[in-house]
């Protein structure tokens, strides 16, 4: 039997869902269901389902972030969207991210049996075509992206990588994959470098001291930020900040 797991906000969607349609017919079970997309990804990883039907558009939800964290994670996990958001750029997205079907609600039954017979089929083969081998790579280079983008954001603040991974949808030992894998860096080295530009950058600003910046940047340690300063630019920032002010004046 294919698990499955049901994850919308509108619990009568999910209940609907769940009693209405003709699961065993195409050899599957309901094994879990779920109302917003923390919950929903906690519970996947738990029970490990072959099928999510998920909607895309929840409170306080960024789902094509889910999508391709489920996606990048579960390479072989098929997932349909059930969902009222109609704009055909974001579906095209979700489709490249690796979704078998984008249905729009309403939908009818035999959308829905006709998404789950095209996601059985592909469990039955167990061989990823070349399209969806090419949605994996597209959905690990969005987390990576999605990644970045949270930490340029949230630099100064004490960022683990649990809450960055918790951001992206994944687990943290899956990200910290996907960063060395399309960065080149371990998380932390990706992090050291985004608070050691972001220093550069204030380091312009004759008025600003240096301990400062160090807590601007998100360190609580002025001698780990300047071990990490120079490691990365053979320089003290003091020395940097010199350079720089020289130049100007050149």
């Amino acid at each position: 039997m294919y698990r499955v797991v049901l994850i919308d906000d509108e619990r009568i969607i999910v209940e609907n869902l769940r009693k209405v349609v003709k699961w065993e017919k195409y050899n599957c079970e309901v094994v879990g269901t779920a109302y917003d997309a923390i919950s929903g990804t906690a519970m996947i990883r738990e029970l490990k389902p072959h099928i999510v039907i998920t909607d895309i558009k929840m409170p306080d939800q960024d789902g094509l972030t889910m999508v391709a964290g489920l996606k990048s994670e579960f390479p072989e996990m098929q997932i349909a969207v059930l969902t009222g958001y109609r704009d055909f750029e974001y579906a095209k997205e979700a489709i490249r991210l690796g979704i078998t079907r984008y249905l729009l609600k309403p939908s009818k039954m035999d959308e829905i049996y006709e998404a789950l017979k095209v996601m059985t089929e592909k469990l039955d083969k167990l061989e990823p075509d070349e399209t969806e081998v090419l949605s994996d790579k597209h959905a690990g280079s969005f987390i990576v992206n999605q990644a970045i983008a949270y930490m340029k954001e949230h630099y100064a603040e004490k960022l683990t990588l649990q809450d960055l991974a918790d951001s992206c949808y994944v687990s943290q030992w899956h990200l910290s994959k996907l960063i060395n894998k399309y960065t080149g860096k371990s998380y932390y080295d990706l992090l050291n470098s985004i608070r050691i530009e972001k220093a550069k950058e204030l380091l312009k600003d004759p008025k600003l001291r240096i301990g400062d910046i160090v807590e601007m940047v998100g360190y609580s340690d002025c001698a780990h930020f300047a071990r990490i300063f120079k490691k990365l630019n053979g320089l003290s920032a003091n020395e940097y900040r010199n350079k720089m002010a020289v130049n100007f004046i050149v």
